[in-house]
């Protein structure tokens, strides 16, 4: 995406892709993320070239964001060790159990120190010539720049963060080196990790290398500043201008997480809930859901299968946009309609993997409006959860917004999701426009860093005069989303045994 100097997007390039199941393993392959990326740059140009009649050759600054966590780890000669670990994998239960322990502090499984240690646990052989790792955002800005570095947001999620000195936890890396001398693995840790950088901060600039590889046009110039890398969580806080105390924001696509700004430490602590930070290292709970849109878009693809079939040519947005409205004619509590969209495993509900599920009694209500109700309604349902957790802690929240793709429809998603989350809920006109463009935001920084923090820029420069429509959940909702969770939770087992049965079906087979 780019901006202009009012920080209104002017020009953007896209490329669909989805985590693919090789293995037992989530992952993306190298070659595709490249194809991707430089898909759409390329598509980018093309748009600046039709509207504007000018070949796109320098930038003021750039920005990379992508998923957090993950492993990819790389040898000295700077090569894949093993296929990228995405966060959707769930295989570091005992990573998890023992390094939450020892550090008496959430460390869930996608995080990137989870994947690490499980591999020390499992003895893998590409640990005798691992040399670095890092998330997707920090691979991709070391080939384009030349540097291991990483925003502080999405470091967080590697490892945990020092509230003061918004570095790494020295004593924790002392003691994961500790538990990994144990397992027969010497390296320092430190010396594995990108080192941290926050908001503001240049990070480097884009190298000969680097321009070639993003532009294959070949204009692109060499020599732009680049801001640090960041993961989704921390774009999304920044597009929705959630950085500041006590705001809050939920990001929702394949995934989908709530962030919150905390005033005070948890008391508790949570596997549930992550303990991450802002681009400019304030500390935010996190409730991430591996899962919340995958199986919506799979029933839209049934549905424009179905027209196809027809011999109807409807375009996808309309069919998203049809389905979406139809929603807000169901049941609060969906016609007792269930489904768990898990396409993969969700640590709040306890489940190591996925199998989409709907199910229903005889006498349930089952017609279009409940049906779509009900998937909208699950997406937000492990998130719900996990902000029951946070109630809990008595947690304040003055203000909440949300963004994503899933609420590009009005008021639909934002309805449900103001019910899921007891709270009113702002969606902003920049809804839809999500990480790429919370990253250019983070890019335009650097040009006012040194001015006023990363909280008075996005209040001042960006957000002065943004409008947003604020949904507040009526009573009716409220009660109707309350019957619907409480059949969520008693259906958990359901889920479980599916994951049970699927695989033993798949053995005997």
């Amino acid at each position: 995406m780019l901006i202009d100097h009012n920080y209104e997007p002017i020009a953007a390039g896209s490329y669909d892709w989805e985590n693919q199941l090789e293995n037992g393993i989530w992952t993306y392959s190298l070659d595709e993320i490249w194809k991707g990326l430089q898909s759409s740059y390329g598509q980018l140009v093309d748009v600046v070239s039709a509207e504007y009649e000018t070949t796109l050759t320098t930038i003021g600054a750039i920005g990379f964001s992508a998923m957090m966590h993950g492993y990819l780890a790389f040898d000295q000669d700077d090569e894949l060790l093993v296929p990228f670990r995405t966060w959707r994998n769930a295989i570091t239960t005992e990573a998890e159990a023992k390094l939450s322990k020892a550090f008496h502090y959430t460390i869930p499984q996608r995080w990137s120190i989870a994947h690490l240690y499980q591999a020390i646990l499992n003895k893998e052989t590409h640990l005798k010539d691992l040399s670095y790792f890092t998330t997707l955002a920090g691979y991709i800005h070391w080939q384009l720049t030349g540097q291991k570095v990483l925003g502080v947001g999405d470091a967080s999620g590697m490892f945990p963060i020092d509230r003061q000195t918004k570095g790494y936890d020295v004593q924790k890396i002392a003691i994961f080196d500790q538990l990994a001398q144990a397992e027969g693995f010497m390296q320092s840790l430190e010396t594995l990790l990108p080192e941290i950088r926050l908001a503001g901060e240049v990070a480097g600039t884009l190298t000969e290398k680097g321009a070639k590889l993003l532009d294959l046009s070949g204009n692109l110039s060499a020599g732009i500043p680049v801001c640090p890398p960041e993961g989704d969580a921390g774009t999304g806080m920044v597009a929705t201008n959630s950085v500041g105390l006590r705001t809050g924001n939920v990001s929702a696509g394949t995934s989908a997480f709530a962030m919150i700004v905390l005033d005070k430490e948890l008391v508790n602590i949570h596997p549930e809930i992550d303990q991450v930070t802002t681009p400019d290292g304030s500390p935010v709970a996190m409730v991430h859901t591996n899962n919340c849109s995958s199986e919506i878009n799979a029933w839209v693809k049934i549905f424009k299968e179905f027209s196809e079939s027809l011999g109807v040519t409807i375009d996808t947005q309309q069919i998203y946009e049809t389905l979406f409205l139809k929603a807000l004619q169901g049941d609060g509590d969906c016609g007792g309609l269930l489904s768990y969209g898990y396409h993969s495993g969700e640590n709040i509900t306890k489940m190591e993997q996925g199998r989409p599920l709907f199910v229903r009694q005889p006498d349930s209500k089952f017609d279009l409006a409940n049906f779509m109700r009900m998937h909208l309604s699950s997406a937000f349902g492990a998130m719900r959860l996990g902000m029951e957790i946070l109630k809990s802690e008595q947690v304040t929240i003055d203000r909440l917004v949300a963004h994503g793709g899933i609420f590009k429809t009005p008021k639909v998603a934002q309805t449900i999701l103001a019910s899921a989350m007891e709270a009113p809920v702002t969606v902003m006109e920049t809804a839809g426009e999500g990480g790429a463009w919370g990253i250019a935001l983070l890019a335009a920084y650097l040009q006012a860093a040194e001015a006023m923090t990363l909280e008075e820029f996005l209040a001042k420069d960006v957000f002065s005069t943004s409008e947003g429509l604020t949904i507040e959940p009526t009573e009716e909702d409220l009660s109707g989303y309350e019957r619907f969770i409480e059949l969520y939770e008693k259906g958990l087992p359901i889920e479980a045994s599916a994951i049970v049965s699927m695989e033993e079906g798949v053995r005997e087979c």
